[in-house]
């Protein structure tokens, strides 16, 4: 595994990825066309380019021998929905589930929070749906407090969310 500042020829591959882990973290029960559109649309190579070449993003990728496996993303100036944050956010934090279990959240958290500290931010938010029970404990082990809660939207769907923080160690 190796990390390094994605670039925007990576744009596609962080949009698969991004299909596969939303779809398989939040689908359990089988693709109906309201969430294929929402997950077609919204993961898009277009969508990510912009996000890459955006200087208020800050995207991290983790490599291995095939290609990329996981990436963290950092937004700047994202208010958070509780008070008591900063507004940086760690807008996705993915890695592919058969990658789960050797580190690479981790490193790729790590290397997140290096690059908070890096430009004096205070803390850092996230949020995750609030029955994503592995995503929390991930959290909560790496130091992430809940501060309140928020609802994840969907045209007029709203899907109950966890708001978590961890301050940024000087």
């Amino acid at each position: 595994m190796s990390l390094r500042l994605a670039r925007p020829s990576d744009a596609p591959i962080l949009a698969a990825i991004s299909i596969e882990v939303w779809l398989g973290t939040y689908i359990r029960q089988g693709v109906n066309a309201f969430f294929a559109e929402f997950a077609l649309n919204e993961f898009t190579a277009p969508k990510l380019t912009a996000i890459l070449e955006d200087p208020s993003e800050h995207v991290i990728v983790s490599e291995n021998k095939d290609g990329l496996d996981g990436f963290i993303r950092i937004t700047h100036g994202k208010v958070a929905p509780v008070t008591g944050c900063s507004t940086l956010e760690i807008s996705t934090l993915y890695v592919q589930p058969r990658h789960h279990g050797r580190g690479l959240g981790r490193a790729l958290l790590e290397q997140g929070l290096l690059y908070a500290k890096s430009v004096d931010a205070p803390s850092v938010w996230l949020t995750t749906n609030s029955e994503n029970i592995p995503a929390i404990a991930f959290y909560l082990k790496q130091g992430f407090e809940m501060v309140g809660t928020t609802h994840f939207r969907i045209d007029d769907q709203a899907y109950l969310n966890d708001v978590f923080r961890r301050i940024v160690a000087r």
